[in-house]
């Protein structure tokens, strides 16, 4: 069910800058030790509006926990207090959307906003002149409000924290695509009533131990594609890298082991397929990626280097602000006008980048616990060695792209997530015929055990067939010529990583609903074959190559009923069908 959508602006810039009122925060008057409560990160909010006209905050929807997300803004111009008119000044500025707190353990963020957007009204640091900057302080509220300080057994600090799974248990940063959340459901409208050029989500990383607090995840470049995705690895993210550099702060990609050694063997760039923060992000031709600090570090040096990372992004992207703008429209023309579209992504280890990486010396040692091997990092001994990096990525297979799509209105899960995407949609006004391309799924493999609340599907394939459909008025055309063109092909197609399929949104099909009694589809299966000579030959010769379908009577039935007109037509059918271009 679509959610209801409060969208309320909480700011007042009928008052002006208080020099009494005390904008200190939790994370400053513990010394980097604490990170501040949702209720006081959303006071914190309130009072910097109520103080800067530079500053707005908006109430919109509702999260699981029963809290609205909020969204706290920054621009140099006066921006419209409803919501959905603010950003209307992204026509000649872009908008950089930054999310935190998906994972209230991973506080980091939360605190470094705070900072940011104090210091940029204040005047303490350099407003930018080309770009919006909206924030959601804490996405995961039900999380936030669950604190505790035991969760994160990898981490140093803080002294509290909030829990990763959200008021139901979600992991958040796997619902992008599902949306079985509320809180991911009010995440898409605010992203597509924003339509921001560049996202930034703030996290704390795992996985080894280094000498870096800051690694960077940014969307994987070749599946961004076109011209922002090679500015993106040839520009943006070197420049990145030379700011935070000049300013003491070394930064290397996302270290992406579990228990290893990363000089080893290397490591690969982190593919973010949709159902991430930066991979739903890319499905609108954004520059995103995901801050990832060191669990390690020192709560305050994390926080600092957060802030330091914002600063430098805010101010490449602020001045390139043209040329971003530029890339990310050509890239949706260029989405749009293509006949291909890629659907699985594999590392292409024929390119390769060398990172000078400052890590710690590794060894394998007895465990104390289990008397087995155990990895150990030494401290005492920093290195910086060549690694090799494989940060790039080649297709594997690819879809058509159709002219568009036709959806049964009785789909309604699926028509109400392209509406919380603002995907143009056109109900069909009369019975008709069309010319359709039929996807019947042929094989896919499940996951054995629960993730996120479904039992995932992958490496699904179909086959297709061309029919004449008739459809009924109040089905649904969906066409590709959209800046949703990319959202749609990969949720739409059953192929697709990510996609409604995958996520088990089609799994009655998956079921046949009609059977057969064997002592009665004996005789109708022997005047099947006898009226049928090129079946019965089929039939025989599939039993003379089949040792296992000939020693097994009822799947020889079943076969029999499956080539006959009493086979269901809905089973393994895929309901939605695409027209071609």
């Amino acid at each position: 069910m679509l959610i209801a959508l409060l969208l309320s602006s909480c700011s007042n810039h009928t008052s002006k800058n208080d020099a009494t009122l005390d904008l200190t925060t939790l994370f400053e008057t513990s010394n980097g030790e604490e990170t501040a409560k949702y209720s006081d990160v959303v006071d914190f909010y309130k009072n910097l509006a109520n103080s800067f006209p530079s500053i707005q905050i908006f109430e919109v929807g509702t999260t699981d926990s029963g809290n609205p997300l909020h969204v706290i803004t920054f621009s140099t111009d006066k921006l419209d207090k409803d919501f959905e008119n603010a950003f209307l000044a992204t026509k000649y500025k872009n908008t950089l959307l930054i999310n935190n707190g998906i994972h209230p353990g991973e506080s980091d963020g939360i605190d470094a906003s705070m900072l940011l957007l104090r210091d940029l009204a204040q005047g303490n640091i350099d407003a930018p002149k080309n770009t919006i900057i909206a924030i959601i302080p804490i996405y995961n509220v039900g999380g936030a409000l669950n604190r505790n300080s035991t969760t994160r057994t990898n981490q140093v600090g803080p002294l509290e924290y909030g829990f990763r799974g959200n008021a139901r248990n979600y992991d958040l940063n796997r619902d992008f695509i599902k949306t079985d959340t509320k809180n991911a459901q009010t995440f898409n409208y605010i992203f597509r009533t924003i339509k921001p050029q560049l996202f930034i989500d703030n996290h704390v990383s795992n996985g080894a131990d280094y000498q870096y607090t800051l690694t960077h995840l940014f969307t994987q470049h070749n599946k961004l594609g076109g011209e922002l995705g090679q500015y993106l690895n040839r520009n943006f993210m070197p420049q990145l890298e030379d700011s935070l550099s000049s300013k003491g702060w070394d930064i290397t990609p996302y270290v992406n082991v579990f228990n290893t050694q990363p000089e080893v063997k290397g490591f690969s760039q982190f593919m973010d397929s949709p159902r991430y923060s930066t991979g739903y992000t890319t499905l609108y031709n954004t520059l995103g990626m995901m801050v990832e600090t060191h669990m390690l570090k020192p709560y305050k040096q994390r926080v600092e280097g957060t802030y330091e990372l914002m600063k430098s992004f805010i101010s490449i992207a602020d001045a390139e602000a043209e040329t971003i703008k530029t890339f990310y429209k050509n890239d949706i023309n260029r989405i749009s006008a293509s006949d291909k579209y890629p659907i699985r992504w594999a590392i292409d280890s024929s390119k390769t980048t060398t990172l000078q990486f400052k890590g710690y010396e590794g060894k394998i040692q007895e465990s104390n616990v289990t008397g087995k091997n155990r990895l150990k990092f030494d401290r005492t001994k920093p290195f910086t060695k060549p690694v090799t990096y494989y940060n790039y990525f080649k297709s594997t297979d690819s879809i058509t792209v159709p002219e568009y799509y036709i959806i049964p209105r009785g789909q309604w899960e699926i028509l109400d997530r392209l509406k919380l995407n603002n995907i143009s949609v056109k109900e069909i006004t009369q019975d008709t015929l069309i010319d359709v391309e039929v996807y019947h799924i042929d094989d896919y493999k499940t996951r054995n055990s629960p993730y996120e609340g479904h039992y995932l599907h992958y490496n699904t394939s179909t086959t297709t067939t061309k029919e004449k459909n008739k459809f009924t008025k109040g089905d649904f055309i969906v066409n590709t010529h959209q800046d949703g063109i990319r959202y749609l092909l990969e949720t739409l197609e059953p192929s697709a990583v990510d996609s409604f399929f995958n996520w088990n949104f089609f799994d009655t099909i998956l079921q046949q609903k009609e059977g057969f009694s064997p002592y009665v589809w004996e005789d109708k299966a022997d005047k099947l074959l006898k009226s049928n000579p090129a079946l019965k030959i089929e039939f025989d010769n599939k039993k003379a190559t089949d040792k296992d379908f000939e020693k097994n009577w009822y799947a020889q039935l079943d076969w029999l009923h499956k080539k006959s007109s009493h086979y269901e037509k809905a089973h393994l059918r895929y309901p939605i069908v695409r027209v071609s271009r």
